[in-house]
């Protein structure tokens, strides 16, 4: 079977109706919308376009579902989890490929992505059997305190375009493990990779209501009705900071219980005494990981002024040996970025570093051709004033300044609205402790330029958002606590 064969066998076996209590249906008027190959800008496939009636049809599921999905033997849940990462790993390559053709990364990132996305399906189906309450005598010593942990109820989620698989496991393997029944709305970009997992998770087990997924262009129209409606009892986000506060402010109508995954503008700080070999490296994952298409990513690179010059001349070599391409072409490191309005802003962030003094070392144009490209691109010498040092980049671009002390370090990595994550490059010990102190973030990479992993906390502060996902403290966004008062 030849490549093209492959890819259109992988299109054909993908869902693209909409998911609601168990039933796949067309969207109400019938209407579609059209995902792209962001390497081509050519239509890959049509699925169905939800309107207000569909959402609220899947609200309705849900909230059918919930009472006997929360009375479901916690082990139960856990195990149709379980089988669905394995249903995952069996199914890996299909769904890196599916995923590739939609979101455009290289067929080796969406592999990682996709062992990444399944590893929090394994990690909750254990967390779903140790959800604790306590018991203890009262400080009188009349009466004893009493409580336990209860299903927040129907939630609803949005993900993202950049992580279409590992974006929505974060979210419904904890909301499933808890008891939780979920609407969710995926990227219209991307809606394909959360189509299969409904498709996993069905077949794994999990009963009709419990997950509904709606696809549709115009997320806000479908979204807000069920941020009103009583029925909803969560509402749980990953993307930019300017929707997310949209968000917030129509959760407030029903005082939602909201976590919220916002932008993110990463400082990566490296010390004059730092182990140049292994900032590189880090450099290079925390840079180009998902084409910087990533809130985690590197977005400005605040170098000691001793070494800063070695540290951009061998970044901008190791980012000029990387190939540019479709992701699904043999030995592509860098794909396309998601569409042409995304490749536009970094175009303009580029042109204004370079009008304000940037020196270019590597790249800072569009490749010929199709497809939405953007060359990797190394800039020295970046002006505080560049507006890439305070705006999310979004892409294969590495801007790099210096300072002279700690401090300035410190002040230069805070000067931002946003608190996701840092990176810090640096042998002293104390250095180390007082950096991650002193930064403003809710994750740090300390010598390594990954930090994403389903058994710990994800998530920031400042503009970056609230709540946390993965980890022991993930279930937990998925619990109500109360406390019952017993006399004795």
């Amino acid at each position: 079977m030849s490549r093209g064969d492959d890819e259109r066998a992988v299109l054909e076996r993908v869902p693209t109706r909409l998911y609601i209590g168990g039933q796949w249906r067309e969207a109400s008027g019938g209407g579609t919308l059209t995902v792209e190959d962001p390497a081509t800008g050519e239509p890959l496939i049509e699925v169905a376009d939800a309107q207000v009636d569909d959402a609220l049809a899947a609200l309705g599921a849900a909230a059918e579902t919930q009472a006997e999905w929360a009375a479901t033997a916690p082990r139960k849940r856990g195990e149709i989890l379980r089988r669905a990462y394995e249903a995952i790993v069996a199914q890996a390559e299909e769904l890196a490929l599916l995923m590739t053709l939609e979101m455009g990364k290289a067929v080796a990132e969406s592999r990682a992505e996709i062992a990444y996305a399944a590893e929090f399906f394994r990690w909750f189906s254990e967390e779903a059997v140790r959800i604790h309450g306590r018991y203890m005598v009262n400080t009188t010593g009349q009466g004893r305190i009493l409580t336990m942990r209860q299903p927040v109820g129907p939630c609803v989620f949005v993900t993202p375009w950049n992580f279409p698989t590992a974006m929505g496991t974060r979210k419904l393997a904890p909301a499933i493990a808890a008891g939780c029944t979920i609407v969710v709305k995926p990227a219209q970009q991307t809606p394909l990779s959360m189509l299969a997992l409904a498709k996993i998770l069905a077949e794994a087990g999990l009963p009709g209501g419990v997950l509904n997924v709606i696809t549709a262009k115009r997320s806000g129209a479908v979204i807000e009705p069920l941020l009103h409606d009583p029925r909803t009892r969560k509402l749980s986000f990953t993307g930019s900071t300017e929707v997310g506060r949209k968000l917030i402010e129509q959760s407030a109508d029903q005082i939602l219980r909201v976590s919220m995954e916002l932008g993110g503008n990463a400082p990566f700080l490296v010390f004059d005494d730092a182990d140049l070999d292994a900032a590189i490296e880090g450099a290079m994952l925390a840079k180009m990981r998902n084409v910087g298409e990533a809130c985690t990513a590197a977005n400005r690179f605040h170098v000691h002024e001793s070494v800063a010059e070695e540290f951009a001349s061998r970044l901008a070599e190791r980012m000029g040996a990387l190939k540019v391409g479709r992701g699904t072409d043999p030995d592509v490191d860098v794909g396309p970025l998601i569409d042409e309005a995304q490749r536009t802003k970094v175009t303009e962030l580029v042109g204004d570093a370079v009008d304000r003094g940037a020196r270019v070392l590597l790249g800072g144009g569009r490749p010929e051709g199709r497809g939405y490209f953007f060359e990797p691109t190394v800039l020295a010498d970046v002006p505080e004033d560049a507006r890439l040092l305070s705006e999310e980049i979004f892409g294969p671009v590495a801007p790099v300044a210096t300072f002279s002390t700690e401090a300035q370090a410190l002040e230069a990595a805070n000067r931002t609205e946003y608190g996701l994550v840092a990176y810090v490059y640096t042998r002293d010990l104390s250095r180390a402790f007082r950096v991650c102190e002193g930064i403003e973030t809710g994750m740090v990479g300390l010598n390594q330029g990954v930090v994403s992993n389903p058994a710990a906390p994800f998530g920031g502060v400042k503009q970056s958002g609230f709540g946390r996902e993965g980890g022991f403290e993930g279930i937990a966004e998925y619990l109500e606590t109360k406390y019952v008062a017993l006399g004795l």
